[in-house]
Formats: C-alpha cells, sequence, structure tokens
C-alpha cells in the first residue's frame, strides 16, 4: 500500500510499504481521509515520535476492510473514525483515570503507524461506528474536536465566563465553537493571520483583532486559552487573565518554548494556569457532537489534497495556509 513516512527529522516521503495485517482485537481500517495537525510538525521537527521512520496521521476515519479473530463489535463495511489514544491499563495514572498522561502513552501516527496510508490497523476498542449521516471524509475533524471537548472539561464550563482564545485555526476555531455553547457571555478571537480571524468572525466570535491591545478589556479575561504554542502569544495571555481567572495552555508548543510567569500576581489574584492533553474520555462524546453539527466540515476543512501530496500538504500547513487540511488516499 502506499503511505506517508517520515523516515527522519525533516524527511519526509510517500513510498509504498507492507499492507496491515490485524490483531486479534484488532481492525484494518481503509482510509478515507486523514487530517494533519500541527503534532506531525513536531514529528517531522524530531519530537514527540520515540523512533523514527513512522507513519504520521492520528486524525482518520474510514470503512472495515478487515477483522481480528476476536472482534464481534464491529463488522466489515462499517464506518468508523478511529481515537490513535493507546494507554498501558496498567500504570499509576492509568489506573487513576488519567490514561491521557499514561506513563507508556502511546499512539496511532505517533508510535506506529497510523492514517496517511490507503490502510491502518487500529484496536477496535478504538474504533467508534459513525452514523449514515455523518460523511466518513469529514469525520478527521473529530479527533481534533474530541482534544477541545477534554479542554473544556479542564476548564470545567465556567459559565457566564468572558474568553479570550489566541489563534484561529482549526483547534482555535473549535475551542470558539465550544466556548459558545458552553455559556460563554464572550469569545473574542486574536490572530495575525488575517483570512484565518475572517472565519472566526464568520463562525461568530465577539471581537476578532490581531491583538489584545486593539481590544477595550483592561481587567483582562475570565478565561484565556492558548490554540497557537506559540512563545510570544503564550507570554502575552498570561498577562490578560482577569483576577480569579483561568489560563489554559492548549497550544503544542516546542520542547524549547519558555514563559515567564509572576508568581505574587498568581498568588494575589488566585489566578489558575493549567494545560490540557490530547484525549481523556472524550473521543466518543465528540463523536456525537460532531454527529449533531456542532462543527460545519465546509468551513473547517480548507483543504483535500492527494495522499501523494503528503509532503507538499505539510510545507503549506506549516506556512499557514488554510484551516484544516487532509489528505485522501
Amino acid at each position: 500500500m502506499r503511505a506517508a513516512v517520515i523516515e527522519a527529522p525533516g524527511k519526509v516521503t510517500v513510498a509504498t510499504v507492507a499492507d496491515p495485517t490485524p490483531g486479534p482485537r484488532e481492525v484494518v481500517v481503509d482510509v478515507a481521509a486523514c487530517g494533519l495537525c500541527g503534532t506531525d510538525l513536531h514529528i517531522l521537527q524530531g519530537e514527540f515520535a520515540p523512533t523514527l521512520p513512522i507513519v504520521p496521521g492520528h486524525e482518520f476515519a474510514g470503512v472495515v476492510v478487515g477483522i481480528g479473530s476476536g472482534v464481534t463489535e464491529v463488522a466489515v463495511g462499517d464506518r468508523v473514525a478511529v481515537d490513535p489514544s493507546l494507554h498501558c491499563h496498567e500504570c499509576r495514572y492509568c489506573r487513576i483515570g488519567r490514561g491521557n498522561l499514561c506513563d507508556n502513552w502511546n499512539a496511532i501516527g505517533v508510535s506506529v503507524p497510523g492514517g496517511a496510508a490507503e490502510f491502518a490497523v487500529a484496536p477496535v476498542a478504538n474504533c467508534v461506528k459513525l452514523p449514515e449521516h455523518v460523511d466518513v471524509a469529514d469525520a478527521p475533524l473529530i479527533e481534533p474536536l474530541s482534544c477541545a471537548v477534554r479542554g473544556y472539561d479542564v476548564l470545567h464550563g465556567n459559565l457566564g465566563a468572558e474568553v479570550l482564545i489566541y489563534g484561529s485555526g482549526t483547534m482555535g476555531l473549535m475551542m470558539l465553537e465550544l466556548a459558545k455553547r458552553t455559556g460563554a457571555t464572550s469569545v473574542d478571537m486574536l490572530d495575525v493571520n488575517a483570512e484565518r480571524l475572517a472565519t472566526a468572525t464568520t463562525l461568530g466570535c465577539s471581537r476578532a483583532a490581531a491583538s489584545a491591545d486593539e481590544l477595550d478589556q483592561p481587567r483582562g479575561w475570565d478565561v484565556v486559552i492558548d490554540a497557537t504554542g506559540n512563545q510570544a502569544a503564550i507570554q502575552d495571555g498570561l498577562g490578560r487573565v482577569a483576577k480569579a481567572g483561568t489560563f489554559l495552555q492548549f497550544g503544542v508548543s516546542d520542547y524549547a518554548t519558555r514563559a515567564v510567569i509572576e508568581p505574587y500576581k498568581i498568588y494575589n489574584q488566585e489566578i489558575t494556569i493549567t494545560g490540557s492533553m490530547a484525549v481523556l474520555h472524550s473521543y466518543e462524546r465528540a463523536a456525537g457532537l460532531f454527529a449533531t453539527g456542532v462543527l460545519d466540515p465546509k468551513i473547517f476543512i480548507s483543504h483535500r489534497l492527494p495522499l501523494e501530496e503528503y509532503p507538499a500538504a505539510l510545507d503549506q500547513f506549516k506556512a499557514g495556509v488554510g484551516r484544516k487540511i487532509v489528505v485522501v488516499p
């Protein structure tokens, strides 16, 4: 089969690799589409993936075309979206229900071959069947949505909050859509990319700007979310949190990124600084939300490119062109 392969830091190709074979409790998925993510760029930089080469792609959906001997939950022909998370279920964090912090954390498309290929293998427990009205080619959006749902689990809803989101790429826009549905009184969006910021306006954000200085909010915001992973945005955002407010680090930074905090201010104003790591008990809920139409795929997916153009798709994503880019085998 054909697959994208990150061979070494900075080197990605599309090559012919062996067809996958399912284990007893695994299925083979004929991939309909696979989304690109900032994590893929980190893998390309030599971060996150424990070893290279690796077939990337942790946001994917497709049709089951093969099942292992112990699989009864799905059948050949079922349409599924795949949760990429692979937890050991044995370490302390798994045992206390925090599998996203698993000491032996793995993921499809990060530590084992992923969905940027014609076919992919997944544990049957990670497969969520899709209702008939959901287009399987749009369903790669479920995985990033499940990360956003986890982010709002961490925020505990915060009814009536005034929210500021840095970054109006796919994840920032998803956080916007969930903020609108979790009782925020206002949701302001920041981005230096005018095209992406225009999409935030289309989706109904309260205000959109290139800088928080353009917004009249001297007291700050109750909830500040970084969806960029960018050092400058993070540093600025930490200074925009209102008294008793919360800063959520949602965007994925490079390992070397650093930010300065003000311990006295955190103490004196009872500011919470927290993070949200990947998916935790949120994938099925995200699939349910997606089925209700919480996201408009026509807005969120800006480009659908053939798998053979995966290297160029990564370059386009890195350049900030478009929103969600998916590759189609």
